[in-house]
């Protein structure tokens, strides 16, 4: 019997939710980086060889996807170090500032929230500058460490009224080119307006007393029905 999904939001900050799809396909980013002491039997998963036997010299520069860097970081053993994606680095961090409205960020990188606050996970002097880029400690956001709690900058709060006003003026048009600069997460709270104002034009309409069975419903009522007639 099929069932029917019931999508799971992403995690909070640092932590991973596994059951997302969200955090599945963000886990797969890759990360720039260094192998600071050999790798065995990891070649082939990193792309530098063909064989399962194969390890990484030390001093190889690396592309690590963002689950299997989390593995390998260990500060005390130096096993590997990660540097900054680009769209995280202080030229693009004075971009954010000046116009966080003008990037695409759907094409730098899909999930630029929930990847960002991943990047704290590893040791880097730039960490309280990249929590303060992307999203602080707030009710409902990602959950950063005390340490990274500063003051709020504008990448989130100032694309967000963009985001929420398109959403409101947008009824029965094509709003494909509307969200195709926005990240997932912002993909997600444009839906969220997007159904707000559908709502709203129903109950304006007075559609919105009108009960009818959901289609889970009427597929069991349908599975039912077959089963009695077999």
């Amino acid at each position: 019997m099929s069932e029917a999904y019931f999508p799971v939001g992403p995690g909070l900050g640092m932590e991973e939710n596994f059951l997302s799809l969200d955090d599945i396909l963000m886990s797969q980013e890759k990360l720039p980086g260094r192998a600071e002491s050999a790798l065995p039997r990891l070649a082939v998963l990193l792309g530098q060889g063909a064989g399962s036997a194969e390890s990484v010299p030390e001093g190889s520069k690396l592309e690590i996807p963002l689950w299997l860097a989390k593995g390998l970081h260990d500060s005390k053993r130096r096993i590997i170090s990660v540097e900054l994606p680009k769209i995280y680095k202080e030229a693009w961090r004075t971009v954010f500032s000046a116009d966080a409205n003008v990037v695409d960020l759907h094409k730098m990188g899909p999930y630029y929230y929930g990847f960002g606050s991943q990047l704290l996970n590893f040791d880097n002097p730039e960490n309280p500058e990249i929590a303060q880029t992307i999203l602080q400690a707030t009710e409902g956001g990602p959950v950063l460490p005390a340490s990274n709690s500063v003051c709020p900058l504008q990448t989130f709060t100032a694309r967000f009224r963009r985001i929420m006003d398109s959403s409101q003026n947008a009824y029965n048009e094509d709003t494909s080119a509307l969200v195709a600069q926005l990240d997932e997460l912002e993909r997600a709270l444009f839906q969220v307006g997007q159904k707000g104002l559908n709502d709203f034009q129903c109950w304006e309409k007075g559609q919105a007393s009108q009960i009818t069975a959901s289609s889970l419903v009427q597929s069991y009522g349908k599975r039912k029905f077959t089963e009695v007639d077999g």
